[in-house]
């Protein structure tokens, strides 16, 4: 047990000496990265604070440590849609920082588990229980992020459709969004807005935002916006019938999401009655389940029964996940 100890001890020495050489080589890369987030801010004037990840200082040493034991993992491929999903999620971190953190957590999780049970099936059992996490949760916080854009987007289209009765010009309306709406959406249009102001053709800017987002019902306001620009007609007409159409399919996903309450719920009670059914024997009797934690059989079963267990929640959630 002591030479675990001093394994774990060895690895965090390492890891430390590493990240300190690693600062000092990198000093010009953080001034670089200071300047550069300067200029962003300048970019999006009072619409929050743009992706801009770590501090300097340790995004630079984060940045470089991936880069030195992360080249033959990380591929462009990778690197490009690991940006685009944090931007989607709207998380403060860039693709090498997620996937430093990611590794590092899931490997001191695993230290852990060698630590604590010395078992190799265990530690194996964590690491693919473990290596899905980083995924779901940035899944988890673009779907939270996603869900709060489209609740936003039926105001914004009325800001935009009485603005252009006003007189104002669509750029102008999406400018008068950014300082009205609040985030996540006020960021989109203030970002769509810069771009058109450093020279990117308008029609180009919105599709770009329609990518950042990932909303259908963006999507499809978009899609107006360019066919209205191509072959003209009413848009404030059209953008108040958008909201309209909108506001009644947030209603209907209200109601739709109440109907399916109780089966949600079924799911997490079925996934977590077994877990409460095992505490709760293990409390009044600990001998009674010592067998599956000290037996290689126990360790099979448990094993079996979490990936069925895993397997009946994802078939309740996706029968209940009625797509519309």
């Amino acid at each position: 047990m002591e030479t675990k100890y001093i394994s774990g001890l060895v690895f965090i020495s390492v890891l430390l000496t590493v990240l300190g050489l690693y600062r000092p080589a990198l000093a010009d890369q953080q001034e670089f990265s200071r300047r550069l987030s300067r200029i962003m801010k300048k970019k999006e004037p009072g619409s929050g604070e743009d992706r801009k990840g770590l501090p300097g200082g340790y995004r630079g040493i984060v940045r470089g440590l991936n880069r030195a034991l992360g080249k033959l993992v990380v591929t462009a491929r990778l690197k490009q849609w690991m940006e685009k999903e944090l931007t989607k999620a709207d998380l403060p971190l860039r693709g090498e920082e997620f996937l430093a953190f990611s590794l590092a957590g899931i490997g001191a999780a695993v230290l852990i588990a060698i630590l604590v049970t010395g078992s190799l099936l265990m530690t194996l059992l964590a690491l693919i229980v473990l290596l899905p996490v980083p995924y779901l949760f940035i899944q988890r916080a673009r779907h939270k992020r996603l869900a709060r854009l489209n609740a936003q987007i039926g105001d914004a289209l009325t800001i935009i459709a009485n603005s252009l009765r006003s007189g104002f010009s669509f750029l102008q309306a999406m400018e008068l969004v950014r300082k009205e709406m609040p985030d996540p959406i006020a960021r989109e249009f203030g970002r769509t807005f810069q771009e058109v102001n450093l020279g990117t053709p308008t029609e180009q800017a919105l599709l770009n935002m329609v990518e950042r987002a990932g909303s259908d019902d963006l999507e499809m306001v978009i899609t107006a916006v360019l066919i209205q620009r191509q072959v003209g007609g009413n848009l404030a007409e059209v953008l108040d019938k958008i909201a309209h159409t909108m506001r009644e399919r947030i209603r209907v996903k209200g109601e739709i999401k109440t109907l399916t309450a109780q089966g949600r719920i079924s799911g997490v009670v079925v996934g977590l009655l077994p877990v409460g059914l095992a505490l709760f024997l293990s409390a009044i009797n600990p001998e009674y389940l010592a067998v599956l934690f000290t037996t290689r059989l126990g360790l099979v079963m448990l094993g079996v029964a979490l990936v069925a267990q895993t397997t009946g929640f994802l078939i309740i959630r996706r029968i209940v996940d009625i797509r519309y």
